[in-house]
C-alpha cells in the first residue's frame, strides 16, 4: 500500500532535485557568460594581427624607398660632378640630362617615401593601442575565469551536499518501480513539480478536473497514480468544507472527460444526415418521386405567395 509516508519522501526529494537541476543548469551555462569575452579578445587579436601584417608591408616598402632614393640622390650628385669636368657640350646635355632624371627620381621617391612612413606612424600608434587592449582584455578575462572557477566551485560542493542528502532518501523509496522513479525526475526536469495535490477532484499541477472514479482511485492512496493530463505523481489532499466545492457543477462547466460523448453525439448527428440524404436518391441517382412531389408543392406555394 502506498501510504503517507512514501508521498512524504517523494515531496523532499523533489525539493533536493529541483535544487539539483537548477544548479547543473547554472554550472553547465556559467563557463558560457564568458564568451561574449572571448569572442572580443579574439576579435581585437585577429584586427591587431592585421594591423601588423600591414606594418610590416609598409616597413618592407619604406626599407625599398630609401634605397630607390639613396640611388637617385648618388647618381644625381655623380652627374654634378662629370658636369664640372665636361670637355664636350655632347657630354655636358648628357649629364645635365641624368641629373635632372636623378632629381626627378629623387623627388618623387622622397615624396611616397614621407607618405609611407606617415602612414607607418599611425600604424604604429594604432598597434600600440591595440597591444594595451589586448593586454586589458586578457586581464579581464582571467578574471572572469577565476571568477567562475569559483563560482563552478561552489556549485559542485552544493551539488555534493544534495547528492548526500538525495542517497538517504532514495533507498527509502525502494518499493516504487524504477521506470516511476525515472519518471519522476524527468517530470521535475521539465516542470520543476513531479508530485501535486488533488483538491476538489481538481490537479493542482495543470488545474484540470479528474474524472470522478478517477480521483477516488488517488484518494485511496492503494497504488501510484499520474495526472492523465500532466503526467504528475497525484496524492490526494483534504479541504476544509467552506473550501469544498461542487465537482459536478465544475464538471458541467466544462472538462476534457466530457469530449468523449460529445464527439459520439457529432458522430450520431453526421450518421443520421447521411441516411436522410440517401432516401432523397433512388439507386440511379435521380431524385425519388415523394420528394420530387414535395419539392413540387413548395415551388406552388412559393408561386401562390408571389401573387
Amino acid at each position: 500500500m502506498v501510504t503517507a509516508e512514501i508521498f512524504e519522501e517523494l515531496k523532499e526529494l523533489q525539493d533536493i532535485l529541483v535544487k539539483k537541476y537548477d544548479l547543473e543548469a547554472k554550472k553547465e551555462d556559467a563557463p558560457k557568460q564568458l564568451i561574449n569575452q572571448k569572442d572580443l579578445l579574439a576579435k581585437t587579436v585577429k584586427e591587431a594581427k592585421e594591423e601588423q601584417d600591414a606594418y610590416d608591408a609598409i616597413q618592407e616598402k619604406v626599407s625599398k624607398l630609401k634605397v630607390e632614393l639613396d640611388e637617385a640622390v648618388k647618381m644625381r650628385e655623380e652627374g654634378e660632378k662629370g658636369v664640372a669636368n665636361s670637355t664636350t657640350h655632347r657630354e655636358y646635355e648628357a649629364l645635365e640630362k641624368q641629373i635632372t632624371e636623378a632629381k626627378d627620381k629623387e623627388d618623387e621617391v622622397r615624396k611616397e617615401l614621407q607618405k609611407q612612413e606617415r602612414d607607418l606612424a599611425e600604424l604604429d600608434e594604432k598597434l600600440k593601442t591595440s597591444e594595451e587592449l589586448i593586454k586589458f582584455q586578457r586581464e579581464e578575462l582571467e578574471n572572469g575565469e577565476r571568477s567562475i572557477a569559483n563560482e563552478i566551485k561552489s556549485y559542485e560542493d552544493s551539488l555534493k551536499s544534495l547528492k548526500e542528502e538525495e542517497d538517504k532518501i532514495t533507498p527509502k523509496l525502494a518499493e516504487l518501480d524504477k521506470a516511476i522513479f525515472f519518471k519522476f525526475q524527468r517530470i521535475i526536469q521539465r516542470n520543476t513539480e513531479g508530485i501535486v495535490a488533488v483538491r476538489n477532484g481538481v490537479c493542482e499541477g495543470c488545474h484540470m478536473i479528474l474524472p470522478a472514479n478517477f480521483a477516488n482511485v488517488v484518494r485511496e492512496g492503494e497504488s501510484i497514480n499520474f495526472c492523465p493530463y500532466c503526467s504528475r505523481i497525484l496524492y490526494y489532499e483534504e479541504v476544509s468544507e467552506d473550501q469544498a466545492e461542487d465537482y459536478f457543477d465544475m464538471a458541467a462547466a466544462g472538462s476534457l472527460a466530457g469530449l468523449d460523448d460529445d464527439f459520439e453525439d457529432e458522430d450520431e448527428f453526421d450518421e443520421d444526415s447521411e441516411e436522410r440524404e440517401d432516401s432523397l436518391y433512388d439507386e440511379d441517382g435521380e431524385m425519388t418521386d415523394s420528394e420530387d412531389e414535395d419539392l413540387s408543392d413548395e415551388e406552388n406555394d412559393d408561386d401562390s405567395d408571389e401573387e
